[in-house]
């Protein structure tokens, strides 16, 4: 479990960075667990059936928090993440505690990644992020640029 002390979200283990469950009111009964590791965010649901969604943590494009009063009064919060990720385009974080800090943390995980993978905003958006980096010319011969 994540050690939350000062608004400061200490590393679980080496590779573990977050992990939570979805909370009713403030008590964490339920089969849905959260978890942050190795650059990826995961999720993982159900007892009988389960199922285990992964992203990558630079795919993350957008992140909001909501929270309603119900929330508020227990220390819980829903934090959606859109993504460019075909299975999960869209990531609920439901009812999980200190919601702000955990935003803040992926958010500053995100930017580390991306830092790190040297993705920039053309990369997640629209077709020229699939172009290779010698191919700037879109197949074009050097002198047809007329340089």
């Amino acid at each position: 479990m994540a050690n939350i002390e000062n608004a400061e979200i200490r590393q679980v283990s080496q590779d573990e960075i977050w992990q939570d469950r979805k909370h009713h009111l403030w008590f964490p009964l339920s089969f849905t667990k959260y978890s942050v590791e190795n650059g990826r965010i995961y999720t993982n649901s159900g007892f009988l059936s389960s199922r285990e969604d992964e992203c990558l943590l630079y795919r993350i494009t957008d992140i909001t928090l909501t929270r309603t009063l119900t929330q508020k009064l227990f220390g819980t919060g829903t934090i959606h993440m859109n993504t460019k990720d075909r299975s999960t385009p869209i990531i609920h974080l439901e009812n999980i505690k200190n919601p702000v800090q955990v935003k803040r943390m992926l958010s500053n995980l995100i930017e580390k990644e991306r830092e790190e993978k040297n993705v920039v905003g053309r990369d997640m958006y629209g077709a020229s992020g699939h172009i290779s980096e010698g191919d700037h010319d879109f197949d074009c011969d050097d002198h047809d640029l007329n340089l």
